[in-house]
């Protein structure tokens, strides 16, 4: 059992909800992050919203290990579909991250040395298990990670000829990074939120999306999530 987890929520709303599950809480701010911790399932949980984009994720995460102790990182957040397995609304579980928009040779000179980051398969195999009991349809696969939201299908493109995603976002391998420099399990949830093709934008904005039904059920798998570990 790990006693002590870290999750990073995508929207203030989603964090809410699972800051509303944590017993005893307390919270902290640091380097403008609010972090929420408690006790939920009898393990002690940390929960912040991080904001978007790597840096910030990274920050975040690192806080969560140095100061707050998590033995583990869990992301949740939506992401842009790239795979004909899942659709609008469903979610992807990370096997790996990796970046999309990054010199990975380079990045791999430092430690761990690696172009990218594998999840942790109990982290995956509680995931795959929270999203059967939560009704929510789900494929496991690559988590592709920039500092760019995807809306047109020639930018797709070259993504998926480059690194084969699943899905692709803004903050996953980030996290994942600072997970395995600290040599902690990590995993990563994605709820589809689009297709990363002309329509991303406008369908956002047209809420086809429904980002409180969102945060409802990523809250409720998240919980489920850390049951399990």
């Amino acid at each position: 059992m790990i006693e002590n987890i870290g999750v990073l929520g995508a929207m203030p709303e989603e964090v809410a909800l699972l800051t509303e599950r944590l017993e005893n809480a307390e919270t902290k701010t640091l380097a403008g992050v609010t972090f929420h911790s408690g006790c939920m399932a009898g393990r002690r949980v940390t929960v912040c919203c991080a904001g978007m984009g790597k840096v910030n994720a990274a920050v975040a995460a690192q806080l969560l290990v140095t100061v707050f102790g998590a033995g583990a990182l869990l992301f949740s957040g939506i992401a842009g579909n790239m795979t004909t397995r899942v659709g609008v609304g469903d979610m992807v579980i990370s096997d790996t991250a990796c970046y999309h928009d990054a010199e990975l040779p380079m990045i791999a000179q430092s430690y761990p040395f690696l172009t990218e980051y594998r999840a942790d398969p109990g982290l995956v195999a509680a995931a795959q298990a929270a999203c059967r009991e939560q009704g929510v349809r789900c494929t496991v696969g690559r988590v592709a990670t920039g500092d760019l939201f995807i809306g047109d299908s020639e930018t797709k493109r070259r993504i998926e000829a480059a690194c084969h995603p699943a899905c692709v976002e803004m903050e996953g391998a980030a996290v994942a990074q600072v997970a395995a420099k600290n040599d902690l399990p990590f995993v990563i949830l994605r709820t589809m939120s689009d297709n990363c093709d002309e329509a991303a934008r406008e369908k956002l904005v047209e809420q086809q999306f429904d980002i409180s039904g969102y945060c409802r059920t990523a809250s409720a798998v998240t919980a489920a999530v850390i049951e399990r570990t």
